[in-house]
């Protein structure tokens, strides 16, 4: 592959319904708010405990909905959940919806397992309900084509730099950071070396380019264009994002979670993911997950795939930007 072959990362254009998140959720009381999300008309719905803070929340324009459980309360029985029921093929993340924790278990969690997770669920009353899943949650890492090294095939995540400087990286996700010091194109040219990896607990790595390969700030649509990345930012449960990776190219879907943990079968631990319903495959780790110009993660794993479905966990791209210094661009 030649020196001016440009490696170019995979999403989707669509267009994202604008909306003022910060002044409706600001004038809930300290403590009252349980979350937001996207209905299914794009509007944003602030989740509150109380009526004052509701009428507070409509007097700005915004919408709201009383709910039962606080944060605080559906924290505690995450806080549970961690303590009590780390059992791999498992995740848990908070609804705003229906304003509970969601508890999903994958075709490995049977007997003894269940049992045990069924127990600690009682006991968290209607703060958390429990949902069983087909598959199995897998980080999605194989051999292959795309970004290659250390026997594995990733998806490229981001182009990112040092604010100010000409600097440049690739984000993709820390397992396969874990993987490999080196990545290389299919064509076999070495272009970037490891700078630094964080997985589990985190899934994210950035690897600096030591080729003058072209390393534009777009992504490849699978369809022939591509778009430009400019901004990264935190999605909202509800919204419809879009994912491509090296195996599967393109595909989308809503976000379900924020602030999920999952429990792959392997026996690793990732927190703080996006969770949607997007299908995912073995090969597309580290692929980005994005809405029209915003980067927003990178893809950590899941369970099914892009014939039957399935569902999928991101890495937000905010935090992986915040450990290193760097942004998109």
């Amino acid at each position: 592959m030649s020196r001016t072959t440009v490696l170019r990362f995979a999403s989707i254009a669509f267009l994202v319904t604008s909306f003022a998140v910060h002044a409706p959720l600001a004038q809930a009381a300290p403590g009252a708010t349980a979350g937001s999300y996207l209905d299914d008309a794009g509007r944003l719905v602030v989740t509150v405990t109380d009526e004052a803070s509701a009428r507070a929340v409509t007097a700005t324009g915004g919408q709201a909905r009383v709910v039962a459980h606080s944060a605080a309360a559906l924290r505690a029985s995450s806080d549970v959940l961690a303590r009590e029921a780390t059992i791999p093929g498992t995740s848990w993340g908070t609804d705003p919806v229906t304003n509970q924790v969601v508890v999903s278990a994958d075709s490995t969690v049977t007997g003894a397992a269940l049992d045990r997770l069924r127990s600690v669920m009682k006991g968290l009353g209607t703060t958390a309900r429990l949902e069983q899943v087909p598959g199995e949650f897998r980080t999605t890492i194989r051999g292959g084509d795309a970004i290659l090294g250390g026997g594995v095939r990733c998806s490229l995540g981001f182009n990112v730099k040092t604010p100010g400087t000409s600097t440049a990286y690739l984000l993709t996700a820390g397992h396969c950071g874990n993987a490999t010091s080196t990545w290389s194109t299919s064509g076999g040219q070495a272009i970037a070396t490891r700078v630094g990896t964080s997985f589990p607990g985190n899934d994210y790595a950035l690897f600096r380019y030591t080729s003058g390969i072209d390393r534009p700030g777009e992504v490849n649509l699978y369809n022939g264009t591509i778009r430009g990345i400019d901004t990264a930012a935190d999605p909202v449960v509800g919204q419809t994002v879009g994912r491509s990776g090296s195996t599967t190219g393109f595909h989308r879907g809503k976000v379900t979670g924020l602030g999920v943990t999952v429990n792959y079968v392997d026996g690793t631990t990732v927190t703080g993911m996006i969770a949607t319903t997007v299908c995912v495959q073995g090969g597309d780790s580290g692929g980005p997950l994005f809405a029209g110009n915003t980067a927003l993660g990178l893809t950590s794993g899941g369970s099914g795939n892009c014939t039957s479905g399935g569902r999928s966990f991101y890495q937000p791209v905010t935090e992986a930007l915040r450990a290193y210094g760097v942004v998109v661009y």
